[in-house]
């Protein structure tokens, strides 16, 4: 099977930022594309969503709100094996691990149709959810019930922050507007959905690449983490994807979000919430090595998984 461009884009990206070489998309251009990728995950998951009975949909939501708190309470565990990590870098982490990234679930959506192969589009809706309870265990645990600056503002951060506005604000667009309303702007938001993605990876290249000397600072611990972490999300958001009935296509979607790690919403919110906490591990650890694992080799590699053992597979 053919590398799809978008990761060869990604590469580039990373290879030219390893190289120190003159490229870097304007910070305006790198905004203006995460807004265009984040509506369109919404606002595909809201069209989805409304042919999925109420019912249903609120029982899957729960039980992807579980598995959030799951995956980062796993993490938390393994990050406490190093008596040289702090608590509340551990804590920090596990929030990281806990969410999800957008971008790496825009890749294995790419992936997707890239291998001909569908999926339930209201699991955009799950990226929204999975955002929240990681960040929240978290802070618990870096600090108990007491978050630096209340609760208020803790909450202010987290759910007025850009990821979770744009998603959740395209879940809401796609829902009410539906197939026909949205089929006016359909060119820029779906129809262009892999060329944005492919700018968006090239930027995320060039940022992981600065990242990378700092897997030297810090130890090959994190590094070991940031490799085993993905595997055993992974393992988690594909348990949970087969006891909800997800399709194949789903199933990889909910496994991929399950082994990603946030760059975008955790990072703001930690460093609110816990002053103390050192960011540079967990962005090391989330964008310079899981990142690219995801992108280059996890998702290829569950997909594979999946297709051996699910019950929809065909083979």
């Amino acid at each position: 099977m053919s590398l799809d461009p978008v990761i060869l884009f990604f590469l580039l990206g990373l290879g030219a930022g390893a190289l120190k070489a003159d490229l870097r998309l304007p910070s305006a251009v790198y905004e203006l594309l995460s807004v265009l990728l984040l509506l369109s995950i919404g606002m595909k998951g809201g069209m989805a969503m409304s042919g999925v009975p109420a019912g249903e949909l609120v029982v899957q939501l729960a039980a992807v709100a579980v598995m959030g708190l799951v995956t980062g309470v796993v993490a938390y565990g393994l990050l406490r094996l190093s008596r040289g990590l702090a608590r509340s870098d551990a804590a920090s982490i596990a929030a990281h691990y806990g969410s999800v990234s957008v971008g790496t679930y825009a890749v294995a959506v790419a992936f997707l149709a890239h291998v001909g192969v569908s999926f339930e589009e209201y699991v955009a809706a799950f990226v929204v959810v999975l955002e929240v309870p990681a960040i929240l265990l978290g802070i618990v645990l870096a600090r108990g019930a007491r978050p630096e600056g209340g609760w208020r503002a803790l909450a202010g951060e987290v759910f007025l922050g850009k990821s979770v506005v744009l998603l959740l604000g395209g879940l809401l667009i796609g829902l009410i507007a539906g197939p026909v309303g949205l089929e006016g702007i359909s060119p820029l938001f779906f129809d262009a959905f892999k060329g944005i993605l492919a700018l968006f990876l090239l930027e995320m290249g060039l940022v992981a690449a600065t990242q990378l000397g700092a897997i030297r600072r810090h130890g090959v611990f994190v590094l070991a983490f940031a490799l085993v972490m993905p595997l055993v999300g992974a393992i988690i958001g594909a348990g949970f994807a087969f006891v909800m009935g997800l399709s194949l296509g789903g199933a990889l979607l909910l496994t991929t979000l399950g082994a990603s790690a946030s760059y975008i919403a955790a990072p703001a919110a930690m460093r609110m919430a816990v002053p103390e906490a050192n960011p540079g591990l967990s962005l090391t650890a989330s964008l310079a090595v899981t990142f690219p694992f995801n992108v280059l080799v996890g998702i290829p590699l569950y997909f594979r998984i999946l297709q051996a053992v699910w019950p929809d597979a065909g083979g």
